[in-house]
């Protein structure tokens, strides 16, 4: 039986490998493993691939979400208003603040935050709004940022699954005022380890959030503020700057593989397909279809060696994080997400016979249930 991962995070190794082991070799040989010219040459690249003037690379995704927040002076008293359907860190960097997230409901088709919802949201302690680019779709934000500059609050895209994803042509890490992304192994563009960046064309956002990852430092030993240690290795830039000039083509592959499953799966009983918004374009992180049957799919396409994930089974405001403080809120939408969402393989380890061959799988299982 043909087995068709849903994930192969070693792809991008063996297929660069030489390039990977030369940059290794420039990063290990050259003695600079905190800062220097292969970290500041990947925040160069980043930022251009982004369209942005600035990125500083941190530890990880939920960091560069952090920290803008702290770099605004977001905390205690202060509201953001986040999706309630999002991986957790969404919230998380809120609460590390000491604000409060304030969830707005997905919208059913996209699955996204619904955007009608959001202008509701809005009180005298809302500081920010902070969009999910969830499973790669971007949310559009062109009103979102009329909105958030009316109010004056600060827009922070948490792009840490939309790198490469455009709204009106423009990529994300550019459509807010800032932007967080996670480099994690399984993201788009993956490093070995967990890395993040920001991203922003606002030069004194960039600089606090490049002193508040430093120790609250721009020079050694002044300390201006009670800082932390949140910092992208030079190794890990090193590699995803090797990564970089291929993701374009990775991405492509990634809409290629998505554009056949939306055609053989389309009006196959029961299931109901991701959409994007007008305009804009997926990275395709995931390929999330529903289904109210999600269990017995999902036991039934493993069993036909489709591998298959959650993404994400539990919502936020019931998770035992949060469920003291949300629990009693309803948001059924993402509740109904949650209940029935499956993610089926994505990326560019697959090749478009082998995404033929899961949909006709996928399609096969569905009519049977």
């Amino acid at each position: 039986m043909q087995e068709y991962k849903f994930l192969d995070v070693g792809f991008t190794y063996t297929s660069l490998a030489a390039e990977m082991d030369a940059a290794y070799a420039r990063v290990m040989q050259s003695g600079m493993y905190i800062g220097g010219a292969a970290l500041e040459a990947f925040e160069a690249e980043f930022a251009a691939y982004c369209g942005a003037k600035y990125c500083v690379g941190v530890g990880n995704g939920l960091e560069a979400l952090v920290l803008p927040l702290r770099a605004r002076g977001i905390g205690p008293g202060d509201e953001v208003i986040v999706p309630a359907n999002t991986f957790i860190a969404t919230w998380l960097a809120v609460s590390q603040t000491g604000a409060q997230p304030v969830p707005v409901d997905a919208d059913p088709a996209t699955m996204n935050i619904d955007l009608a919802g959001v202008a509701a949201a809005i009180t005298p302690r809302t500081r920010a709004i902070m969009p999910v680019h969830l499973y790669g779709a971007p949310v559009p934000c062109e009103g979102l940022r009329a909105l958030a500059e009316a109010h004056d609050l600060l827009l922070i895209e948490d792009s840490a699954q939309a790198v490469g994803a455009t709204d009106g042509g423009k990529k994300a890490g550019v459509l807010g005022h800032c932007a967080g992304f996670s480099f994690y192994p399984g993201k788009n563009l993956g490093a070995f380890g967990d890395g993040g960046a920001v991203v922003t064309d606002d030069a004194e956002l960039a600089s606090a959030v490049r002193m508040l990852s430093n120790y609250g430092s721009k020079v050694k030993y002044q300390h201006e503020v009670a800082g932390g240690n949140s910092r992208l290795d030079p190794l890990q830039a090193a590699f995803l700057s090797v990564k970089l000039p291929h993701l374009d083509a990775w991405t492509a592959q990634r809409r290629e593989i998505a554009a056949v499953y939306d055609r053989v799966l389309a009006d196959i009983p029961g299931l109901t397909l991701p959409q994007v918004s007008p305009g804009t374009q997926s990275a395709w992180h995931l390929y999330v279809l529903r289904h109210e049957q999600r269990d017995a799919l999902q036991k039934a396409l493993i069993a036909r060696g489709v591998a298959c994930a959650l993404h994400y089974p539990v919502p936020n405001h019931q998770s035992g994080a949060f469920v003291a403080e949300f629990g009693h809120m309803s948001f059924p939408v993402t509740e109904a997400i949650c209940r029935t969402c499956l993610s089926i393989p994505m990326g560019p380890h697959l090749s478009l016979t082998d995404a033929e061959a899961i949909a006709a799988i996928v399609a096969e299982v569905a009519r049977s249930l």
